[in-house]
């Protein structure tokens, strides 16, 4: 019989192990705290922890360990689980109850079972216990099992121990009618422990679940940036280990718990949120006349009528008395002319080149040389102020009212995130997220932030979202750009104060690149 002292110094042991199993996140080694607690508290040789299928027909094992024969099996410090483990049916081929496990019939009855020696035992089928110990030279005796029940009464696990040791003697002896109380008290407690960790999970995973919800609505406003919303993750993620492994330099001292990467990851999910308030055509702005549709057809009609009242002038001159081959000459030559400035203007279109002085300067001499009579009979030129305005953009296709629509999606970016209620451990998350456009010497936006006003993660995403649109290959603008190109480039952004030399220095280093180029990019873009 255990005295009271012994069962004080047990009971105060529950309360511990209590506590360690609520704060305890990584359910397979919470799941294995819960095994080595239970065999310790009830001094149990062996144990074994069963968790439900997905279809609740079956229990799988979870946990195996037997300190005698130095058998452990599952969690973070056993072994991978042998095929030889099979599950154990929690229903028999016609559907009745499986009552003659004794795992099953804990499980299906919410009930304890104590058994004092399974070789004696009539009521369960202990043929597979035979079987082991035939083969292990082990002899199982005692047999504890507790079924573990969450809040709403489902069955979450089953906990079964095996030979109870007496302390004194070292023989094998039933569990008592203590042990099996403290089993108890021990299997609701972490019944509530694992439920708290699985409700947590489900919890994380909706949230994750809104936030490719968010991306999936930028996905289908923009195919061609959609994938955008992925790779920055991956690649900032890639960097961020890197950078945690560096133990020399700068970022000697940098470390990530799971907490941190957890926070970092969430970040990287959401940096870009605020695209759904940027208007589509802007975002997927391909040439300079685009907007819902690209305007260069509209100019080409024009076109086509100047070609024909040309045609009208030439034969109403002839029809007047000029001679025919000075009007063809002339009508030739017009439209000769007109089909180089038309070209002119496609190319000019494309925003594929920078434009010069001489080219922004055509684009007008074009407009002012073209004129048409509109469909309420007035004389207009052949480009309006607008269309000048964006043709002569001098690099890219975006206008300077344009790149503010898009710059504003960081801002709308920090403003979403800023009204959510964000636990401690996601605190974080709108600084690491408004600040991948911000720049190390203070010209970035929309702060304007210097690079000591800024986190490492933050400086991390900053690289990752400009090398992930460098050599992204779904832009309509702009061909995917080769690793060395695209390293040249960060090279000088690194050079002249845009992205942080440290964390550039590990991404080269440690050929981060490399590793998100084997992932991400096509086998043509890979030149280095």
């Amino acid at each position: 019989m255990p005295t009271l002292t012994d069962l004080f110094r047990r009971l105060e042991h529950l309360n511990e192990i209590g506590a360690a199993l609520s704060a305890e996140r990584d359910i397979d080694v919470l799941l294995e705290k819960i095994l080595l607690a239970a065999k310790e508290i009830t001094r149990a040789d062996g144990g074994t922890l069963y968790r439900p299928t997905a279809d609740g027909r079956s229990l799988q094992f979870a946990i195996v360990r037997t300190d005698s024969l130095g058998l452990a099996f599952g969690g973070p410090n056993g072994a991978p689980l042998a095929s030889a483990f099979s599950d154990l049916p929690l229903y028999l081929p016609d559907g009745t109850a499986n009552h003659a496990m004794v795992a099953a019939r804990a499980a299906l009855g919410g009930v304890t079972i104590n058994i004092a020696d399974a070789y004696a035992e009539r009521d369960f089928d202990f043929s597979g216990t035979r079987q082991f110990d035939a083969r292990t030279g082990y002899r199982s005796q005692s047999f504890l099992t507790v079924p573990m029940q969450n809040h709403e009464g489902e069955l979450i696990g089953v906990l079964q121990l095996i030979n109870a040791i007496d302390p004194a003697s070292g023989e094998v002896t039933a569990f008592s009618p203590a042990d099996q109380r403290l089993a108890e008290s021990l299997a609701s407690q972490a019944a509530i422990a694992l439920s708290n960790r699985q409700l947590v999970g489900q919890l994380e995973g909706l949230f994750e679940s809104f936030i490719g919800v968010i991306n999936l609505a930028i996905d289908e406003k923009s195919p061609h940036t959609g994938g955008h919303c992925q790779r920055v993750p991956a690649l900032t993620m890639l960097l961020a280990d890197a950078v945690d492994a560096v133990d020399s330099g700068p970022l000697a001292d940098f470390r990530l718990t799971a907490k941190d990467r957890y926070e970092l990851h969430i970040a990287a999910l959401l940096h870009d949120c605020g695209k759904v308030t940027t208007p589509v055509h802007v975002v997927d702005k391909a040439t300079k006349l685009q907007t819902l549709f690209d305007r260069i057809a509209l100019v080409d009609t024009r076109f086509e009528l100047l070609r024909r009242d040309a045609e009208v002038r030439k034969w109403r001159s002839i029809a007047e008395g000029r001679p025919a081959d000075e009007a063809e000459r002339d009508y030739v030559e017009f439209c000769g002319q007109l089909d180089v400035d038309r070209d002119f203007l496609r190319h000019a279109n494309r925003g594929s080149e920078r434009m010069s002085d001489e080219d922004i300067a055509r684009v007008h001499r074009v407009a002012d040389r073209y004129r048409w009579q509109s469909p309420d009979g007035s004389d207009q030129p052949c480009l309006d102020a607008d269309e000048v305005l964006n043709l002569t953009i001098r690099a890219g296709t975006l206008t300077a009212a344009e790149r503010e629509i898009i710059n504003h999606h960081i801002v709308a970016t920090i403003r979403m995130l800023e009204q959510l209620p964000w636990p401690k451990h996601l605190q974080n998350v709108p600084e690491y997220a408004g600040g991948h456009h911000e720049r190390m010497d203070g010209k970035g936006y929309p702060k304007g932030l210097k690079r000591e006003e800024m986190s490492w993660q933050a400086r991390m995403m900053g690289i990752a979202d400009i090398f992930e649109a460098l050599t992204a290959k779904d832009r309509p603008y702009k061909p995917a750009m080769k690793l060395s190109q695209a390293l040249k480039i960060m090279e000088n952004f690194r050079n002249n104060g845009h992205i942080d030399p440290d964390l550039f220095d590990v991404f080269i280093d440690r050929q981060v690149y490399r590793r998100y180029a084997e992932a991400w990019l096509d086998a043509g873009q890979v030149d280095c």
